[in-house]
């Protein structure tokens, strides 16, 4: 059996790209957080953005700073991976510091999360200070506990998209079985411990600038 094939881009309304067009041209290097549940598409409009941008928005995802997988299981939390501990907030907290006060002449480097390898890889992602606007998308950008809490203040403008659920989870079990996952353990997974963290996600909602209601 073939494993599905990616959902087809959605089509999001012209004003997300003015409002970021806008964020680009303000004069100094802007933040802009995407957050949402598991499976809502906020890497997918986070990447659509950038390749609209051409070259003056970069994307630095959340999903860098999960931690490694000998470390989840060191802690025994490999069973939760996605979970909020099973990531170091701190050290995305900091980056996002970094990030928003560019040194001159100084290029950042961000990880990236290969889910080929389901590993987060260092020094994947460079962020050359002349970049006026730095995406970054991920669960929980609204989270209020422990180094979460950090994020809000980093982030000088925060979207929160949604989109209806029987879709979400239909797109989130598709994506584990399209990286290799038997179906039977992609949809035991999603509903087991991709729910159990979009329940959380969704407790930031209203510290959102911006609700993007997505329809599929």
């Amino acid at each position: 059996m073939h494993a599905p094939l990616p959902p087809p881009r959605p089509q999001y309304p012209p004003h997300l790209l003015y409002r970021a067009r806008g964020l680009a041209a303000a004069g100094r290097r802007f933040v802009l957080g995407i957050a949402g549940a598991p499976g809502a598409g906020k890497s997918t409009l986070a990447e659509h953005l950038v390749e609209a941008l051409d070259g003056r928005a970069v994307l630095v995802p959340m999903d860098g700073f999960h931690l490694a997988q000998a470390e989840l299981q060191r802690l025994g939390r490999a069973g939760r991976k996605g979970a909020p501990d099973t990531f170091d907030a701190a050290g995305y907290a900091a980056l996002l510091a970094r990030l928003r006060s560019p040194a001159p002449g100084e290029t950042v480097y961000a990880p990236a999360f290969d889910r080929t390898l389901e590993e987060a890889v260092a020094g994947s992602i460079p962020v050359a200070p002349e970049v006026p606007l730095v995406v970054t998308e991920g669960n929980y950008l609204l989270h209020d506990e422990g180094p979460w809490s950090r994020l809000r203040p980093l982030l000088d403008e925060v979207w929160y998209l949604e989109i209806d659920d029987a879709v979400r989870v239909s797109r989130l079990v598709d994506r584990h079985v399209r990286f290799g996952k038997p179906r039977s353990y992609a949809e035991r997974w999603v509903h087991e411990s991709d729910e159990r963290n979009a329940r959380l996600v969704a407790r930031g909602r209203n510290r959102a600038d911006y609700v993007v209601t997505q329809v599929p």
